[in-house]
């Protein structure tokens, strides 16, 4: 079989700056893929990468002629666990390139099927959730504003950033307008293990139902000391990046956090999940500021999920492609009337 790649980088303007503990964004930078077989059936996928591992759209601009070239020797996009393999082998790094590829490759071959992701893994549509959406750091007014947005456009769990000097307050200001929504904090690593329990100890009282990456990534031990002591459900993010570091938090976590642009690819997000479970750990999987090339093959993960933080592009104000449906926040798989990952690009490539 011959198979026919391409890829493009292209910016993409948020609708709100967005802020973490470790900076603050306005537009997000993506690689789309695509990739035909010989009846002009094609998929579609992106990379969304992330500076925090060592990743920008230029590194993954610059491996992606290795990566499609793999595709193109192959040449079967039904050979998923090897393709996926001598991905890995080529490009050791860059996991967002690489997931960018695998996405493409399931949503070619499910729409190759005729079926949708979901039914070509043999998963139940009924059995999703709903997405949190994200608070991004602010002025207590700003961060008072997007929450009033985000209850009006109807999202009933909302993920709040933190890790500064009034985090405390900053719960407060989302609680007073937002009272009856599910609520999660995410501290990107700002906390210290200290810090995180005295924080902790007083967010319980605001009704807080997870909190993720209180303490460095690279303080395993202080993770492990947050989550013996924590009286809130603790998520790991930043420590738990691919499937190799599940076992290593399997004591220190209450929830494994897995993203595509982390873990590389698809069929490694599902073994992630697998080992999550078998270690006792629930699993939330997250994403960058992301398209719908990419957040839609991720919604096909729903079913296998305890939580979903799926909102990247919910995020963006303006998507230049069209994903599954989240009305309220919900996940709508059974909705889908189209093969593959559901993601359509509105306009072809340049």
């Amino acid at each position: 079989m011959t198979l026919e790649t391409a890829f493009e980088r292209r910016s993409l303007p948020l609708e709100f700056p967005f802020g973490i503990a470790r900076g603050t964004t306005t537009a997000t930078e993506v690689v789309l893929v695509r990739i035909t077989d010989g009846d002009d059936t094609s998929g579609l996928g992106a990379a969304s990468p992330s500076s925090h591992y060592g990743e920008t759209a230029a590194t993954v601009s610059s491996v992606m002629p290795e990566l499609l070239a793999v595709v193109e020797d192959v040449g079967d996009p039904h050979q998923l666990e090897r393709l996926e393999r001598r991905l890995r082998e080529t490009v050791r790094r860059n996991p967002s390139a690489r997931a960018a590829v695998s996405i493409a490759l399931h949503d070619l071959v499910a729409k190759r099927l005729d079926v949708p992701l979901y039914r070509y893994w043999g998963l139940d549509p009924a059995e999703t959730l709903e997405t949190s959406y994200t608070i991004g750091l602010d002025d207590d007014e700003t961060m008072r504003e997007k929450t009033e947005t985000a209850i009006e456009r109807g999202y009933g769990t909302l993920k709040v950033k933190l890790g500064t000097d009034r985090d405390l307050e900053i719960v407060r200001t989302i609680r007073s307008v937002a009272p009856d929504v599910r609520l999660f904090v995410d501290a990107n690593e700002a906390w210290s293990p200290r810090e995180a329990l005295r924080k902790i100890d007083r967010l319980a009282a605001f009704d807080v139902a997870v909190v993720e990456q209180p303490v460095p990534a690279d303080d395993p031990q202080g993770l492990k000391y947050v989550f013996d002591r924590s009286t809130l459900p603790i998520a790991a993010d930043e420590s738990c990046v691919t499937l190799a570091d599940v076992p290593r938090i399997a004591d220190r976590c209450d929830i494994a956090n897995l993203k595509l642009m982390k873990c590389g690819g698809l069929l490694e997000a599902k073994r992630l999940i697998h080992a999550a479970r078998a270690h006792g750990l629930d699993v939330l999987c997250g994403c960058m500021t992301e398209s719908n090339a990419s957040i839609a093959a991720a919604c096909h993960l729903a079913p296998l999920l305890d939580y979903a933080d799926l909102d990247g592009s919910l995020l963006l104000a303006d998507d230049p492609v069209d994903g599954v449906s989240m009305p309220n926040g919900r996940i709508d798989l059974a909705a889908l009337d189209r093969p593959g990952t559901g993601a359509v690009l509105e306009a072809e490539f340049d």
